[in-house]
């Protein structure tokens, strides 16, 4: 039997981590449409003034955010050294917000676990009952506390 292009179950594994490999959370302060293209002859600046060390540079030389460790402490020290002005706007946050895989999450699967909501400063996760968190999309600001936290790795940011 013969098959055509990447279909079957194999082809659609390989789009969505196709999908995830390109979905990068951007730093702060960046405008709405910014490119990020002036950055790749940049000095990356951001990259060693961030205190949480969380800006990351892509392949590409642009920034992205790494929440695997901490996240991001709304300090401005990128926003101060970025000579390109990539990052210019100090009103402008994270674009972006957390989300629990219940597939993953512990809590979901009858696991006390509050890890997530801990470090949560706008109280965006709440629980149904003990076992059940949400993340409100409108409440959260995109710092990532929660990410790094999570034992199980259920939560991402996603735009």
């Amino acid at each position: 039997m013969q098959t055509k292009g990447r279909g079957g179950i194999f082809g659609v594994l390989t789009a969505l981590f196709k999908e995830k490999e390109s979905l990068l959370i951007r730093p702060p302060y960046a405008a709405l449409n910014e490119t990020f293209d002036a950055c790749k002859t940049c000095e990356a600046m951001c990259v060693s003034a961030c205190e949480e060390k969380i800006i990351c540079l892509n392949g590409d030389k642009t920034p992205f955010l790494d929440f695997k460790t901490t996240g991001c402490s709304d300090c401005h020290k990128c926003l101060d050294v970025c000579t390109p002005n990539v990052l210019s706007d100090p009103q402008r946050f994270i674009s972006g917000h957390a989300k629990i895989s219940m597939i993953s999450c512990m809590s979901h699967h009858g696991t006390i676990c509050f890890s997530c909501k801990e470090p949560c400063l706008e109280n965006a996760i709440v629980f149904k009952g003990m076992l059940h968190p949400i993340i409100f999309p409108e409440k959260c600001t995109g710092c990532g506390y929660c990410i790094g936290v999570c034992p199980s790795g259920a939560i991402e940011m996603v735009a």
